[in-house]
């Protein structure tokens, strides 16, 4: 068996989505809609596979879940949206007259969101992104994706990264989800693994596939509010609320500290 080619899935993935939501895509469509789900698949080191439906990228507001929306209501000034995606997040912020820009170091993802509305969009990482000049006062990571901060090896640097973006008394809203709450041995055989590694519990080691694509393996981190409370410890920024009446889900703010 060969390797799957290495390629933009996620940005393929919410091309498709798009063009079953819309009728209208670079692929043959059947009745207006493509012939099969968009289903991402996420492909985890220890051999378990995962398959999601795509379409809830693109979920309006009246689809969210209630931490999206609480997460929103707090935003305040010029905001940067980290993983803008499809830009769900973004427009609605657009509606609302927030300054908002949207980050993604996916093409297809940032095609996506222009077509959908948004208007200001940037291609590249958060570390990347501090040489713009360009600064903030909220930091949105939503969509779980206080997984970016990847584990105890990167967090220290995306943290700094987001601080040099920053204005002063900057905010950062992420969400996030505790892991732990499961007795599912395959996922709590793979936390003890992790640990005898020197690993968070919840430190995932993932690629997404789609068709004949995969991305490259990278670190993706769901753990539990105390674990991140011990991540932000020591670094620019101050964790100032934890909304966990979600849970397993939960909302982060950090305030950067003077």
């Amino acid at each position: 068996m060969t390797e799957p080619r290495i390629g933009d899935v996620y940005g393929e993935v919410l091309r498709d989505a798009l063009a079953v939501a819309t009728g209208i895509g670079p692929r043959p469509l059947v009745g207006g809609r493509l012939p099969r789900p968009v289903i991402e698949i996420i492909e985890r080191d220890d051999g378990l596979i995962n398959g999601a439906p795509a379409a809830h990228y693109l979920d309006p507001p009246a689809d969210w879940q209630p931490y999206d929306h609480r997460a929103v209501d707090r935003v305040r000034g010029a905001t940067l949206d980290v993983g803008v995606g499809a830009g769900r997040i973004a427009l609605l912020l657009q509606d609302r007259g927030v300054p908002v820009t949207g980050l993604d170091i996916s093409p297809g993802a940032l095609a996506v969101a222009r077509r959908r509305g948004v208007r200001d969009l940037v291609h590249a990482t958060v570390d990347d992104h501090v040489a713009d000049g360009r600064r903030y006062d909220t930091f949105l990571l939503l969509g779980n994706n206080l997984g970016l901060f990847e584990g105890r090896e990167r967090a220290p640097a995306l943290l700094a990264a987001l601080a040099a973006l920053a204005r002063p008394g900057a905010q950062i809203i992420a969400h996030g989800t505790d892991p732990y709450g499961t007795t599912d041995p395959v996922h709590t055989g793979y936390h003890e693994r992790n640990r005898r590694r020197g690993r968070l519990g919840g430190q995932l080691r993932l690629r997404l596939r789609y068709r004949e694509l995969a991305t490259h393996w990278f670190d993706y981190l769901v753990c539990s509010p105390e674990e991140f409370a011990a991540l932000v410890h020591g670094s620019p920024w101050r964790l100032t609320d934890l909304d966990t009446r979600d849970a397993p889900y939960y909302l982060a703010t950090l305030t950067l500290t003077p």
